[in-house]
């Protein structure tokens, strides 16, 4: 996971609580060249109260209003679908994910054999979740949409003090709105995190497009997420805020360019340009014809892409010297004695 930038396509509830649809998912995500597919494990009843209602994005995206519970319950797959679509991921050569949102949600996929867990932003204010995940000293990711730095803290206290090292954590800078305005995304948050709790940083998109997530590598993220979905126009809350199969493929190989472009920060002639060196950058040229012994001076040198010879930047040790031969106009400065 630390070795190049780790793409998680999230899939989330885009599955509409069908585990066909949930498959054709995981599809896309290895198609497109995701590194895991991640999915959302919850019990809707542990989840929500019966009185809460949902989110505006979530009422305007699926343009009707009801209780939260109502929706979750749509959305929710069974243990033993999670337990196929993990059987599934193995086929597929995918890493498979998925968030718990409750303590029984995080113990079962625990008995799954997950050892990454991912810790969604609404639940990083959860202590008994918090403290559960973090008794497993698994490699764990923390979602900060909705968060401040003083809540950060305290998540990350309650992992270390429940058994997770601060080296197998990472914190993704995230923002909660579905779709995110560019103007709220305040990428830059994401170096405060890392400057502010020496933990590796990566970042949670829920833009439209693919421009952010791009951005946020450039910066030093080391794990991307990004929901995606078969169709924006199907029905659910997330479609909307999600990409569509083309675009998830265009980000993975996006980042994957932007990666190798990074380098390793050492300043030195790349292997590829090397050859260009001798007909790109000048050297000293006679100005016209110069007869054997003729002093060099500005009035008979110049400078010029040219085949070889004395650098450009030698021009003041040059000047003064006599000529050792005779040189053609436009003939490079090679020798040079006296």
């Amino acid at each position: 996971m630390r070795k190049r930038v780790f793409i998680i396509a999230e899939a989330g509830v885009n599955h509409n609580g069908s585990l066909e649809l949930a498959k054709r998912l995981i599809d896309v995500a290895r198609e497109a060249g995701a590194d895991a597919v991640k999915f959302q494990t919850f019990k809707a009843e542990k989840l929500a109260s019966y009185f809460i209602g949902m989110a505006e994005y979530q009422r305007e995206n699926l343009g009707l209003s009801e209780r939260q519970l109502e929706m979750l319950k749509k959305l929710e797959l069974s243990f033993e679908d999670f337990g196929n679509l993990k059987e599934y991921c193995e086929k597929k050569d995918i890493m498979f994910l998925s968030s718990p949102f409750d303590v029984e949600s995080a113990k079962f996929l625990k008995t799954l054999g997950m050892n990454v867990f991912k810790i969604p932003s609404g639940e990083i204010t959860d202590y008994p979740l918090l403290k559960e995940i973090g008794g497993y000293a698994s490699k764990v990711i923390v979602s900060t949409g909705m968060a401040d730095l003083g809540e950060i803290e305290n998540a990350l206290d309650v992992l270390a003090e429940s058994g997770t090292k601060r080296e197998n954590i990472t914190v993704l800078h995230c923002n909660s709105e579905y779709p995110t305005p560019f103007e709220d995304v305040n990428l830059m948050a994401m170096v405060t995190i890392k400057e502010a709790f020496k933990v590796d940083v990566g970042y949670s998109d829920h833009t439209l497009g693919i421009e952010v997530p791009i951005a946020a590598v450039a910066i030093g993220a080391k794990v991307i997420e990004k929901h995606f979905t078969l169709d924006r126009n199907l029905p659910g809350p997330d479609h909307k805020a999600s990409l569509e199969p083309d675009e998830l493929k265009a980000m993975v190989k996006a980042i994957r360019n932007i990666e190798k472009a990074l380098g390793n920060g050492i300043k030195k002639p790349s292997q590829s340009e090397s050859k260009n060196i001798s007909v790109v950058r000048k050297y000293i040229v006679a100005k016209r014809d110069i007869e054997k012994g003729e002093v060099f001076t500005e009035e008979n040198l110049t400078t010029k892409r040219s085949s070889g010879g004395i650098s450009a930047m030698r021009w003041r040790e040059v000047l003064g010297k006599k000529a050792p031969k005779f040189f053609k106009r436009d003939e490079p400065i090679e020798i040079y004695c006296e």
